[in-house]
Parts: structure tokens; C-alpha cells; sequence
């Protein structure tokens, strides 16, 4: 039987790639897959360049209509109102989706299909796309964001749960949390790209230039910066050690005024995700210096597994999910803790340690992960379609 395909509420494509990449990129092998790019979770605002980049761009892309992008997953941008919190926007982007996924559907064959998403604010749209299954694939704890609206966050992720067939969250508290709104709640924590991110073990595998030229020893971290890592931190352990090369790599979205001016810290800006292997490569000690608050426990570090599995050391605060690492990770709580765990991380480090910690994340692949939500969304697919069969006698 062919398997149906999916329709998909994501991110936008060309962002760092994160787990709406990963799984998406994953089911796309095996049946065909319509990522649409986000439909907003706020208004823009016009007096960001950021903003109105990617509003100049979707209408851009809009025009060109879905493009494949590899194996069977295609891309499209629909144009909705960006007016979230509007009720009579939402009536108007009803209809416009309503219409746009129907002419989808036609040029691409997705007669059945399932309606996925990763986005908290889409429940208007559940059910009237034609959809014979909806899932909710959570990833974080949206209503904690500072630039989202608390409750009309809330609102739309609780009308969300209450549509949708089932739902994944990327770790065991966010499962919980969602658990009581839909009990089809499944913990789906996240992979990683092993055989990608193995290659920092390479010999073959050439260090970038930038990072290069750094004085050794480099402590790394990649991602986006914004107000969720400890700049703080990052400026104690810089001072602390001024002989170590502090190397951050990403887009800068946040205030990055507590690194100014500290000569040992370098940012290289935003990479491609095919080189960050070779970037950890270069780093003797990966670090995650995300600020302890209440959204951070349900946060799931992508990086985690990525920089195990390019056998780097890893030090990072005290996220919950990192500490259920604790056998292959150092965890700390303070300025001084911090640095004094860097300092033994680069003291007791090895080839075969370096081994070792790669070789602990082979089976943590995303598509060891993402077979195991397919076998719960089949078993869902499957339950729903006795139910109309008996219904119907």
C-alpha cells in the first residue's frame, strides 16, 4: 500500500537546519513530503530588516510555486495574512490555505496525506485541509518565548492538542506538559546526523581557517545567539582564562555587549551545517552555556548529540537534558565551576575517550528516531481508519 503523504507546518527551509529538517528530511525518503514555510507565530514588524527580508522573500518564492529540494521533499511559501492574534485574519487565511493546499494537492498527487506540524498556532487549519491524520510534532515550550504572546500562545497550542490525532514532544517534561491535553502524547526525543558529525574523527577531514588560526586550546559553541545563551558565562570563562580562544559560531540575533571588547573571544558567524563537523574538529572542548531558567527544562540541545558524536568533551549548564548525559558530559552551576570543568575536560582528554563518546551516539540516529514515530503515526493512521470502516456499517 502507498504510504500517504505529509503536508507540513515548519519553519522556514533555508534557516539553520534543526529537527523540522531532520524528520521532514527523514520521511521524505520514503514517501512524498510538502514543507510549507512558517506562516508566522507573531506580526512582523516592519522596522526590522530581518523581518522585511523575509517578507520580501516569500513573495518571492511564492511565485515560483513548490520546488523539490531533494529525494521527495518539496518546498513551498503560502501567503497568509501575518496577523496571528486576528480573528477575522484567521477567517481570511482559512480560506486562502483552504484553496492553496487543495491546488497543492492536485499538481503534487497528495490525494491522502497527513497534515503535520511543528508550529503551536495552526489548529484553525486542522481538518479543513483535507487531511485524513494531523500531528503535532512539539519542540519546545513556545509559550515561554519573550517575543511571543504568552496567552494567545497558550491558546492556540491548547486548541492545537485538542484536534490533532497525535503528538510528539522532544523530551520527557514537555511530554508531560502536553499529556493532559492530548493523551495520544508521545516522547520522541531528538537524533542526530552520526556519520556527519563522525567525520570530525577523520583524518582526511580539514579544519576550517578561521577556527585554524586560533590559539589552542579553542573552546566552541555553535548556534544561534540569542538571549537563551549565557553571554555572562561566556565573558567569566574569557577573562578567567585569557590564554584560551573562546570561538562562537552563528547569528548573532541578541545583545552581544558582555563579549565586547574580550580579545580571546572570536565570532565567526553564521556556518553551513555540512562544515560544522570540520568546526568541531578544530575545538578541543564543546559548550553549551544555555541560561538556567523554567524554559530550559524543556529544552532538548541538538548540539548534544552533534558534538559527542564528533567525540569533542562537553561542558555545559545544568540543562536537565543534558544532565540525563552526565556519564559522557560535565555538568556546572557556576563561573568558576565552568572553567574549572573545561580545565579537566582538556586535561583528561584522549583519541580513545574522543572515540568512545562517538561511538555511544551510533544508535541515537534520526533515522533510528524518526522510524519510531512512523510506526506510531501508522498504528494511529490505521486506528482511525477502523473507526470510520465500523462508523460507517
Amino acid at each position: 500500500m502507498t504510504r500517504p503523504g505529509i503536508i507540513a507546518f515548519a519553519k522556514d527551509w533555508h534557516e539553520d537546519p534543526t529537527s523540522n529538517h531532520h524528520v521532514l528530511r527523514e520521511l521524505a525518503r520514503t514517501r512524498r513530503v510538502l514543507w510549507l514555510n512558517s506562516i508566522g507565530t507573531r506580526t512582523p514588524k516592519l522596522s526590522s530588516d530581518r523581518d522585511l527580508g523575509k517578507i520580501r522573500r516569500k513573495l518571492g518564492e511564492v511565485t515560483r510555486g513548490p520546488i523539490n529540494v531533494e529525494n521527495d521533499l518539496w518546498v513551498f511559501s503560502p501567503v497568509v495574512l501575518p496577523l496571528p492574534h486576528s480573528a477575522a485574519a484567521r477567517r481570511v487565511n482559512q480560506a486562502i490555505l483552504r484553496a492553496t493546499i487543495a491546488g497543492l494537492r492536485w499538481r503534487l498527487g497528495l490525494e491522502d496525506f497527513h497534515l503535520w506540524t511543528f508550529l503551536p498556532n495552526v489548529a484553525d487549519y486542522v481538518g479543513l485541509l483535507g487531511e485524513s491524520l494531523a500531528v503535532y510534532y512539539c519542540v519546545d515550550e513556545w509559550s515561554m518565548f519573550a517575543h511571543l504572546d504568552r496567552d494567545e500562545t497558550v491558546r492556540a497550542e491548547s486548541a492545537l492538542l485538542a484536534k490533532v490525532d497525535c503528538v510528539f514532544a522532544i523530551n520527557s517534561e514537555l511530554a508531560e506538559a502536553k499529556r493532559p491535553l492530548n493523551a495520544a502524547t508521545y516522547l520522541a526525543p531528538h537524533g542526530v546526523d552520526h556519520a556527519l558529525f563522525a567525520g570530525a574523527l577523520d583524518d582526511a577531514t580539514v579544519v576550517p581557517a578561521d577556527i585554524a588560526a586560533l590559539p589552542r586550546p579553542v573552546i566552541g559553541f555553535y548556534g544561534t545567539l540569542r538571549d537563551w545563551v549565557d553571554l555572562d558565562l561566556v565573558a567569566h570563562v574569557a577573562r578567567a582564562r585569557p590564554s584560551w580562544s573562546i570561538a562562537l559560531i552563528g547569528q548573532q540575533l541578541d545583545d552581544v555587549g558582555a563579549i565586547a571588547g574580550l580579545a580571546n573571544v572570536h565570532l565567526l558567524g553564521r556556518k553551513p551545517h555540512d562544515l560544522l563537523p570540520a568546526y568541531c574538529k578544530g575545538m578541543d572542548v564543546g559548550i553549551i552555556p544555555y541560561r538556567i531558567d523554567e524554559r530550559m527544562k524543556f529544552v532538548n540541545p541538538i548540539k548534544l548529540r552533534e558534538y559527542l558524536s564528533a567525540g569533542l568533551p562537553v561542558v555545559s549548564t545544568a540543562v536537565p537534558e543534558v544532565r540525563r548525559y552526565a556519564h559522557c558530559c560535565a555538568i556546572a552551576e557556576t563561573g568558576d565551576e565552568y572553567v574549572a570543568a573545561i580545565e579537566r575536560a582538556l586535561a583528561e582528554d584522549s583519541a580513545a575517550k574522543r572515540r568512545e563518546r562517538s561511538t555511544s551516539m551510533a544508535a541515537e540516529t534520526w533515522p533510528n528516531r524518526v522510524a519510531s514515530i512512523a510506526h506510531i503515526v501508522d498504528g494511529a493512521a490505521k486506528t482511525k481508519r477502523g473507526a470510520r470502516s465500523e462508523k460507517r456499517r
